[in-house]
């Protein structure tokens, strides 16, 4: 029986069903459009490290455990954008949870900084990613990778986002970001995975520039 028996037939396409010449594009895409990013953006990382640095205690960067392809977990990497202790506090502020289904998310999270404030709106913060798509951790489009008490809570429908590597940006992220319901966030993945050639990446990394610059759901 195939790996992937229990895929509904119109995900057994796109991005599961890809051949290997065509993930070898996929990454070789990655990878170079990911080495010039860190190189063209590599003054914003030195303006955000310093103002990271001297403006509140703690590490420059945030490394959080993620889940990612077929469960596997790795160490995610962000600019911190909030206090020190945050993942400590996070069970005093479930209350405020303005999301529905397994996600976490407060509009105006009292644990994150003034300067993280500002790098969440311009999804600053995000840019170390660009070294989890180096690492091959991640790849420049899919669907972003849950916490591991998200996934833990995931359905058989949510699972099969963990079908194939996460991403930087993906459909919802371009669509409304954080404003996008849970439920519709997962279609969008399932939509990406079906439908997914390297033509698909490079429309979505284009309107991923605008949907930055609106801020739209960013927080």
């Amino acid at each position: 029986m195939s790996a992937h028996a229990d895929i509904p037939p119109r995900l057994d396409s796109g991005l599961v069903a890809a051949s290997s010449r065509q993930l070898l594009g996929k990454r070789v895409f990655d990878l170079v459009l990911a080495l010039l990013a860190l190189i063209l953006l590599s003054p914003i990382f030195l303006v955000a490290a310093c103002a990271i640095k001297l403006s509140s205690a703690g590490p420059v960067l945030f490394l959080q455990e993620r889940v990612g392809r077929d469960g596997k977990s790795f160490r995610m990497f962000k600019f911190r954008s909030m206090c020190l202790d945050a993942e400590r506090q996070r069970s005093a502020y479930l209350d405020l949870n303005e999301c529905a289904g397994p996600l976490f998310k407060i509009g105006h999270d009292p644990r994150v900084t003034p300067v993280g404030r500002v790098l969440r709106t311009w999804s600053i913060d995000e840019l170390p990613q660009l070294l989890n798509v180096i690492h091959g951790e991640m790849s420049l489009v899919g669907p972003r990778p849950p916490l591991p008490e998200e996934s833990e809570l995931y359905g058989p429908r949510e699972r099969l986002r963990l079908l194939v590597k996460p991403g930087i940006t993906c459909i919802w992220q371009v669509s409304g970001r954080s404003d996008v319901e849970f439920a519709e966030q997962v279609r969008m993945d399932l939509d990406y995975i079906a439908q997914w050639d390297l033509l698909l990446d490079i429309t979505l990394l284009v309107r991923t520039v605008p949907a930055v610059l609106a801020r739209r759901g960013a927080y």
